[in-house]
């Protein structure tokens, strides 16, 4: 197959669906091998990074999308969708983040890291589609287990999960609260090592003068 030809059956599907499409429903559809078909749309997707389109190729996981360029997207969502913009409280970035960080949690889970109900702020996000069911826990009740969705993927730019931040190490007490003294102290520790092995690098002035006599 010509790729020019595959490059306008994939373009054709993508824009057709309007969603994010598996690579498998690709090579099935254009009978073509995974590589080939990877191949292809990671060419796509430098050409749609020219200044002059409008759209944009992203990348979900083991499914690719066609989106709207983020620069555009303020000219497009009035027209198309009369809807607010999602506007995320503190509690629902911060639930949304323990969410992501531990994928098939527990409704009492986040609420024991949190410390504070959750269920309206689950609520509002499932509703956005940032979060959704992925199973009931093998434990007594069979409580509703979470994990993040594309849309949350597509949201804040990232193609999979591992593209996360790293968490910072914390320490708990006794009581299972975080010790902000002893994370204080590693950051001042660490800084001092920073400033000691700097000093060592650097020569001093007396051996300097040394060297040029």
């Amino acid at each position: 197959m010509e790729i020019e030809k595959a490059k306008g059956m994939i373009e054709a599907i993508l824009f057709a669906c309007g969603r994010e499409v598996n690579i498998k429903e690709l090579m099935s559809a254009l009978e073509l091998g995974s590589e080939d078909v990877i191949s292809i749309l990671e060419s796509m997707r430098e050409e749609y990074k020219k200044d002059s389109r409008g759209l944009e190729l992203i990348r979900l996981a083991d499914s690719y999308q066609l989106v709207t360029k983020k620069e555009y997207v303020e000219y497009v969502y009035p027209i198309i969708d009369k809807r607010s913009k999602p506007n995320l409280s503190t509690a629902a970035l911060e639930t949304l983040a323990i969410i992501a960080y531990n994928p098939k949690i527990t409704r009492s889970e986040i609420e024991a890291i949190r410390g504070v109900g959750s269920d309206g702020t689950i609520y509002k996000l499932l509703e956005y589609n940032l979060i959704e069911s992925v199973g009931k826990l093998d434990a007594p009740g069979k409580p509703t287990m979470y994990s993040v969705t594309s849309e949350f993927m597509r949201m804040f730019g990232i193609e999979s999960l591992e593209e996360l931040p790293e968490l910072p190490r914390y320490k708990l007490d006794e009581n299972q609260q975080i010790v902000i003294d002893d994370l204080i102290q590693e950051e001042e520790q660490k800084e001092e090592a920073t400033q000691e092995d700097n000093s060592a690098e650097a020569p001093s002035p007396e051996r300097e003068g040394e060297v040029e006599k």
